[in-house]
Order: structure tokens, then C-alpha cells, then sequence
């Protein structure tokens, strides 16, 4: 019998991060990559010392207060936590990591693709082209939003509101930003702060949320903080849906109060809202912010560098409870 933890891997991750576990834990792995219910993970819960999981399983206060005793670290695939009731899983005395730092620049990447995609049109240029509805040209065809020189919004600048800032600098948009404390001067790239999202978003061409999902964001951007934005605004998000209010998002769409908006992340998902889905004016995503090999590479790593740390006796570096 092996003397090595036993882990179980509960989606399908990047050959290298399977391959790197295996080496050093005693793996239970999902090649089906099917999202696992509440009851089994509960059920699984008795024959491993830990879990690597993604956000698409759920830690209620339920399933944590029925989780084995053997459970001693929940190794979060993720940098969000969501997911899991980490007050629960405290009481519990279960470790809970996450993954910070490493997919800041691909989320970054998705946020400026949304912000371009959203202003110019692209999901509309691209279903003309396809069915072949591109008949004819003239100068108002087509017109979307310039993005050089406008006011462009951050809520949250952690990790990824950070790097998203530097990566649209060539933009030469003027910078405003809303965090729960001010950044040191430093960080700041000139950008305006703001100490409310409300003071915020009078000043915001295009807003990009880039805060995590918590009792206090759920809704953020409702029909009230929507009609604070100058008319003709652009909404970005690739964080969580939860920040955003879709029926007001969709009401504020259809009147033109906004031009357009970009989402990596939506209420429900997998699947998305099918209202969304029937507005030109909206480019959306598959929550893929962080779909990069390299990225998942690197998150699969972090979680096995915190779950090493842990049973070599360390401090994980990424833990939250």
C-alpha cells in the first residue's frame, strides 16, 4: 500500500499538472470531466486525504459539514472561492488554497479582447461575413467606438484590474479606478481614483469589472449604478456574473443607454442568458478568461505547490482559512 497522500483530482486538467500529481500523490483522477454533485463528493470524501477541485464544485456549508474527517485540504483550482463556504470548511479545521498571480495576464488578455470585440462590433461584423450577408459598404456601415482617448473604468484593482490597466496603456485612455483602498502612488498609472463605485461611474466610457464575487458585489452593476454611466457606455466583464444584474443589463442594452457590453462570465453557466444571446450589441464569451495552456499549467502547479507545502508540514502560500 502506498504511504503517499491520496489526492483525488476532480475535473480534467492539463496532462502536465495530472502528471506532476501522480508522481508525488496517490491520484484519483475524472476522466469523464463530469462535474461531481454535493452528495458525491461527500460520498468520495472518505477515501482521500485532499481535493483539487475547480469552481464548478460546490462546498456549501452542507457538503462541508458532511465531508470525512480524513479531508484536510481543499486545493482550489482557482482563484476564486466562491465556490466554497470557507467559514464551513474552517469550522471543519479543512486548509482551503487558491491560485492566485498566475492568470492575471490571460484574464487581462480576455478583458481586452472584449473591450475591442464590444467597441468595433466584431460579433456582428463576424456573423455578417459567415452567412454571407456582406453585401455592400458605405461610411455608415458598420460604425462602432473608438477606444483611444476615452475614459476607461476599473472596478478592482487587484491582480487582474492591475494588469489589465498596463495592457490597454497603447490605448492612451484616460484611467479610473475604483478598490476598496487607494493604491500607492506607484501603482497607480496616473489613474483617478474614485471612492465609490458610484463616483465612478459618471467618468467611464467603458467600465471592466475585475472584483471578486461575495455577498457585497452580488449585483453590483444593477439598474441604478447601470444609469450612473454616460450615455453610450461599454460594460466588461470577465470576473464573476454574479456582479451584474442581467435583466438590467439587458433593459439598459435595448435602450442605448449602453452601446455594447463584453462577457467572459455570466448568472448561469454553463449555458449563459438566451436573452443576452438575441442583442447585436453584446460579444460574448465561454468563461475562458484563464484558457491558456500556459495558464493552466501554472494553476495546476500552484495547487500542487500548496498541497506539497501542507504535507511536508509548511505553510501552503496561497491559503485562505
Amino acid at each position: 500500500m502506498s504511504d503517499k497522500p491520496v489526492l483525488w483530482i476532480t475535473r480534467k486538467l492539463s496532462p502536465a499538472t495530472e502528471a506532476r500529481a501522480a508522481r508525488d500523490y496517490e491520484v484519483r483522477l475524472n476522466p469523464e470531466d463530469r462535474v461531481y454533485s454535493g452528495d458525491e463528493i461527500v460520498a468520495m470524501s472518505s477515501e482521500i486525504d485532499a481535493i483539487l477541485p475547480c469552481h464548478s464544485e460546490i462546498f456549501s456549508a452542507d457538503v462541508a459539514s458532511r465531508l470525512s474527517d480524513r479531508v484536510k485540504i481543499i486545493a482550489n483550482h482557482s482563484v476564486g472561492v466562491d465556490h466554497c463556504d470557507l467559514a464551513a470548511l474552517k469550522a471543519r479545521g479543512i486548509v482551503v488554497t487558491n491560485t492566485p498571480d498566475v492568470l492575471s495576464q490571460a484574464t487581462a488578455e480576455i478583458a481586452t479582447l472584449l473591450m475591442l470585440a464590444a467597441a468595433r462590433r466584431a460579433g456582428e461584423g463576424d456573423r455578417l461575413v459567415r452567412s454571407g450577408q456582406w453585401t455592400s459598404w458605405s461610411p455608415s456601415f458598420m460604425v462602432g467606438t473608438q477606444l483611444t482617448g476615452k475614459r476607461l473604468g476599473i472596478v478592482g484593482m487587484g491582480r487582474v484590474g492591475l494588469a489589465f490597466a498596463h495592457m490597454v496603456k497603447g490605448f492612451d485612455m484616460e484611467l479610473h479606478y475604483y478598490n476598496r483602498r487607494r493604491l500607492p502612488p506607484e501603482k497607480e498609472m496616473n489613474g483617478v481614483y474614485h471612492e465609490t463605485v458610484e463616483q465612478l461611474l459618471g467618468h467611464c466610457d467603458v467600465v471592466s469589472l475585475h472584483c471578486p464575487a461575495s455577498p457585497e458585489t452580488l449585483n453590483l452593476m444593477n439598474s441604478a449604478r447601470l444609469s450612473l454611466l454616460p450615455d453610450g457606455a461599454i460594460l466588461v466583464n470577465t470576473a464573476r456574473g454574479s456582479l451584474v444584474d442581467e435583466a438590467a443589463l439587458i433593459d439598459a442594452l435595448k435602450s442605448g443607454k449602453l452601446a455594447a457590453a463584453g462577457l467572459d462570465v455570466f448568472q448561469r453557466e454553463p449555458g449563459g442568458n438566451p436573452e443576452l444571446s438575441k442583442l447585436d450589441n453584446v460579444f460574448m464569451l465561454p468563461h475562458i478568461g484563464s484558457a491558456t495552456r500556459e495558464t493552466r499549467d501554472a494553476m495546476g502547479f500552484r495547487a500542487l505547490d500548496n498541497l506539497d507545502a501542507f504535507f511536508s508540514g509548511h505553510e501552503p502560500s496561497d491559503r485562505l482559512v
